[in-house]
């Protein structure tokens, strides 16, 4: 399959199904997706977005050797929301490793305090953040006021997810008001 050829096609989920599919659990496979998602022009990342997301989501040991440069990727200026969406979704499933936990957990948490960054990026942001929080325990804290804070203003959507993660903190549901 080419894939660039592939998701420039037509931009669906039923081309990101296809693509996954034909990644399969297979490394090589998977690095041809990578190299278009962490090195693509800015229309071949937004597209292949999806499929990383999908990809991390079904094989998320198979994501490991990505990470940091996913990362980088998503901190590049001007990348498109898609891809910082698809590497918070990413990050979701995905084993963080201790030597990126600090850096992860740094991008979190400027995403999730952007009111500008999407609302996508901020829940995903804010479900890593509790992931880190249960093994970081001292974190929690932290987690769990900037969630708060933004409560207010949140759309229904992060209200929820929000309500999830406070649950699930170290340290017990969220205060009342």
């Amino acid at each position: 399959m080419d894939v660039a050829t592939e998701i420039l096609g037509e931009h669906s989920r039923a081309v990101a199904e296809r693509v996954v599919r034909w990644v399969g659990v297979d490394g090589k496979r998977l690095r041809v997706l990578m190299d278009i998602f962490l090195r693509g022009e800015y229309r071949l990342a937004q597209r292949s977005a999806m499929a990383v997301g999908l990809c991390a989501e079904r094989h998320p040991a198979l994501m490991g050797p990505y990470l940091k440069r996913m990362i980088d990727r998503m901190e590049e200026p001007g990348v498109h929301v898609a891809v910082r969406r698809a590497v918070v979704r990413s990050l979701q499933t995905v084993d963080i490793p201790p030597a990126l936990m600090g850096r992860v957990a740094d991008v979190c948490f400027r995403h999730l305090a952007a009111q500008d960054s999407a609302v996508a990026v901020r829940a995903c942001a804010m479900t890593v953040l509790g992931r880190i929080a249960a093994r970081e325990p001292d974190l929690a804290r932290e987690v769990r006021l900037l969630i708060e804070q933004q409560l207010p203003w949140g759309s229904c959507g992060f209200r929820a997810r929000a309500s999830r993660v406070l649950a699930a903190l170290p340290g017990g549901p969220p205060r009342e008001a």
